[in-house]
């Protein structure tokens, strides 16, 4: 069996986790800063670039 790991921080998920969408995709996290962190990561790539 694979083992499942957190999309933010890589630590290994155990039965209780966080569901995030990022980019129309679901992903799973360990906990809730875990989805914060991801949320703001993906809004930081997506904002437009001040050049």
């Amino acid at each position: 069996m694979t083992e499942r790991t957190c999309a933010a921080c890589d630590c290994v998920l155990d039965a209780e986790t966080v569901k995030v969408e990022i980019g129309g995709r679901t992903v799973e996290v360990c906990c809730a800063d875990c989805a914060e962190k991801l949320r703001e990561a993906h809004a930081a790539a997506k904002a437009p670039r001040k050049e």
